[in-house]
């Protein structure tokens, strides 16, 4: 499955990503929302950098995902703790995310800038941070 993404761009996370500082984003709630359950090993994520501009402009691999279930503040500290090499989240991220309930962590290779493509948001009643497409073909504007 394909996915849409807009990363953290007070964090740079995008440019992170691309330049290789970090192999893994993250995503935390109270409860299970976006993407737990849906992002599965193999996906491939599309990311945008700024939601009012639309444009994708990368993309990656999923190769592997950890969703957790109801963690104690202290538990969901250490999980992000634990994998900060990977994320390298700023203090300000750490801080937003740290003590959440439930968390997913999704690990990625391949990244890699794209020829950047508008896409077809009319379908999209929620516009979250996180968006399962299907196949990202069928919402392209190319």
């Amino acid at each position: 499955m394909d996915h849409v993404v807009y990363p953290d761009s007070d964090a740079n996370e995008l440019e992170d990503l691309i330049k290789g500082k970090k192999s893994m984003i993250i995503r935390g709630a109270e409860g299970r929302k976006l993407p737990f359950g849906k992002v599965n090993e193999g996906d491939i994520l599309y990311f945008i950098n700024k939601k009012w501009e639309g444009k994708v402009k990368a993309r990656g691999v999923v190769t592997s995902v950890y969703s957790s279930d109801k963690l104690s503040e202290e538990e969901s500290f250490e999980t992000i703790i634990r994998n900060q090499e990977k994320l390298q989240l700023p203090d300000e991220q750490f801080e937003k995310l740290a003590g959440k309930k439930c968390l997913v962590l999704i690990t990625l290779n391949d990244i890699e800038e794209i020829e950047p493509f508008q896409i077809d948001m009319s379908n999209f009643t929620n516009m979250d941070d996180w968006l399962p497409v299907g196949e990202i073909e069928q919402i392209a504007l190319r």
